[in-house]
């Protein structure tokens, strides 16, 4: 759904899903944990307890997370969080397909800066599904390097992950399996070995954390709404010392008159 600002006339699409005690949480994470410390009947007041990791719903992920030495949410400079990007259909894509460089470059024209958006039409996936966190699409490594060399502030995508799912640990890598059915589920859709497909931990997402940029994950809400434009993006996490991730709002922004301006910063007379 398009929300419409009716002082300037600003376009407002929305790119997160619902964050929620039931929101699915990756498999060898604890659930997210919501309970109401302050409530309407006895206080006439609402407030939360939340106990969660941040790798929940549509998040940022820091450099840092894989990348030893890499930025945190508080060094990340603040400019990467705004800014124009495009959206690229890769909604052609199936159950335990990949991405590579030339679908990136078929899907879209990327300009030097952009924040570049994946849409592989997995986010009407979102559930605690093995298929969901298991058989999502992800880039190959030809893939981020691809969309590296176009310096993107940030790059986010639908899934769960960047990289394929059995490229991290989800299958027969480093802490993994966490899915303990995926790499038979891999063979008996494809006839192929989970780890000569994907031998290498994170890939995608090592490109592109050893380079100083930052990941959206579970990119949903309203994205198939800009999917093939042009937008303005934003995305802000929490300014976290040492921090790997954060949930995010996730926003699309259009400007149909083209006229609209930001403001000087000038005092109001």
């Amino acid at each position: 759904m398009r929300v419409i600002d009716p002082y300037s006339g600003l376009n407002l699409v929305d790119l997160s899903h619902i964050w929620k005690a039931d929101a699915p949480s990756y498999p060898g994470e604890p659930d997210v944990q919501m309970t109401r410390a302050v409530k309407h009947a006895q206080h006439g007041v609402l407030a939360w307890k939340i106990k969660t990791t941040m790798h929940t719903g549509t998040h940022m992920v820091a450099p840092i997370h894989i990348a030893q030495g890499g930025a945190d949410l508080s060094h990340l400079d603040p400019s990467l969080f705004f800014g124009n990007g495009v959206i690229l259909d890769l909604r052609c894509k199936k159950n335990f397909d990949v991405i590579t460089a030339e679908d990136i470059k078929n899907a879209g024209k990327i300009k030097g800066g952009d924040i570049v958006v994946v849409n592989t039409g997995w986010h009407h996936k979102y559930s605690d599904s093995l298929e969901y966190f298991g058989e999502a699409p992800g880039l190959l490594k030809d893939a981020a390097e691809y969309i590296l060399s176009k310096k993107p502030k940030f790059v986010a995508i639908d899934t769960p992950f960047i990289d394929a799912p059995l490229a991290t640990s989800m299958g027969l890598h480093r802490n993994g399996p966490c899915m303990k059915r995926l790499a038979k589920a891999y063979f008996d859709a494809t006839g192929r070995d989970a780890l000569t497909d994907f031998p290498d931990w994170n890939p995608a997402h090592n490109v592109f954390a050893k380079a100083g940029v930052p990941v959206v994950l579970q990119a949903g809400g309203d994205i198939d709404e800009v999917t093939g434009k042009r937008a303005t993006l934003t995305a802000a996490p929490w300014k976290i010392f040492k921090g790997d991730a954060c949930i995010v709002r996730f926003v699309a922004m259009l400007d149909p008159s083209g006229k609209l301006k930001i403001n000087s910063g000038k005092e109001t007379e």
